[in-house]
């Protein structure tokens, strides 16, 4: 669950718990109502409600003047369970603490009229730090954040532009500011190392997720204005590859390889400008497949396709027109091929992708049809 989320289901378990016992309720040594505002209207002070049966605590609420305002406190079985501060919004503003049944500190964070603001501390069961999380102010999100394991090894790390996670966290050392880049390890709840990672001034250069052999399986590296990612198989074939172009913030894929289990390339593809350039599939052998050319000419959008035989020698050729993700218009010229790269079929199609003439021959070369084909699909033979 959201660590936001959280907070909300937890307030309202609490309250639906509250709402099924008796409370008997005192400020400044009267009894209140809290469900009648007119017990309360106007005064101001620590209003403690406790048990009707058992006699404990279940609730610790400031009112100023009336209103909640102020500390909020929440118990069950006596035990505090959730402690916050309150606004005039009724939002919460301040220091947000939950616990565990034994009072075991289970998170710490501050809020800003409803949002949460800097340093946020989540701990395991046994009170060890489980996450360290920093949110800017304005909403932004989280800026950064360290998870921990029960046996407090790291487990995962995200780095801000600066150190923002002491004195929970030395993400100045894990981060890499202070000109040293820093090589992070991060384990699983077992303890067995699941990523190794290295950062420079916050920005991650290189990361590898491990097979439980400890061998990588996918490798993601930045360098020079680009990122790749590499996975392999655990007998260190490259079974696939990805490269893409970096700019500040955002990235554009510019290449990917798919590869077998023999490490041959069985497909290619290739953008530029944020658009496709090339698809290229490949048989075992490493002849080609299959391609794809992408092009534009103004606002249209053609695909040059090829097939080919096993031999490399093509088998079919033919333009479309892309006229959205899933359609294509055939136009132009298409050809098909025998295996010895003899032409024996050809199509013409209009600019509405409708053929307008067919053509066939045998493999020696010599005419068997020739035909006009018109919009009804009925045909006549071209005059000798």
């Amino acid at each position: 669950m959201h660590l936001r989320s959280f907070t909300a289901a937890c307030a309202a378990l609490l309250c639906a718990g509250a709402a099924h016992a008796i409370q008997d309720c005192e400020l400044n040594g009267e009894s209140v109502n809290p469900n009648n505002g007119n017990t309360t209207a106007g005064k101001s002070g620590i209003m403690r409600c406790k048990d009707r049966d058992t006699g404990q605590l279940t609730r610790e609420e400031e009112l100023q003047n009336g209103r909640s305002m102020g500390l909020d406190r929440f118990y069950q079985n006596g035990k505090l369970l959730r402690e916050r501060h309150v606004n005039e919004r009724g939002n919460n503003h301040g220091l947000v603490r939950e616990f565990a049944p034994d009072g075991t500190l289970l998170r710490e964070s501050t809020y800003d009229n409803g949002s949460e603001v800097g340093l946020v501390r989540r701990n395991h069961p046994n009170g060890a730090l489980a996450r360290a999380t920093y949110y800017s102010a304005g909403n932004q999100g989280e800026q950064a954040y360290a998870e921990m394991t029960p046996r407090g090894q790291l487990r995962a790390l995200r780095c801000g532009d600066k150190p923002l996670l002491a004195p929970l966290v030395d993400d100045a050392k894990l981060c890499g500011f202070g000109g040293k880049p820093a090589q992070v390890e991060m384990f699983n709840d077992a303890g067995v190392l699941q990523m190794r990672a290295s950062y420079a001034n916050g920005q991650r250069q290189r990361l590898e997720d491990l097979y439980p052999s400890g061998k990588p399986e996918r490798v993601e590296e930045a360098k020079d204005g680009t990122r790749s990612e590499r996975r392999l198989a655990e007998d260190g074939v490259l079974r696939r590859e990805t490269l893409w172009q970096l700019d500040g913030k955002t990235s554009s894929k510019t290449l990917e390889r798919e590869f077998s289990e023999r490490g041959s390339l069985v497909r290619e593809q290739k953008w530029a400008d944020r658009r496709a350039v090339s698809d290229a599939s490949f048989y075992l052998n490493g002849q080609p497949t299959s391609r794809l050319l992408y092009s534009r000419d103004g606002n249209t959008n053609y695909v040059d396709e090829t097939d080919f035989y096993d031999s490399g020698k093509p088998s079919r050729t033919g333009r479309y027109i892309q006229t959205d993700r899933y359609n294509q218009t055939p136009v132009g010229t298409h050809q098909s091929f025998n295996t010895q790269g003899k032409l024996v079929g050809e199509s013409i199609y209009d600019s509405r992708g409708r053929i307008s003439r067919e053509r066939d021959w045998d493999d020696d070369g010599k005419l068997l049809h020739d035909d006009e084909v018109f919009e009804d699909g009925s045909r006549k033979a071209y005059a000798k």
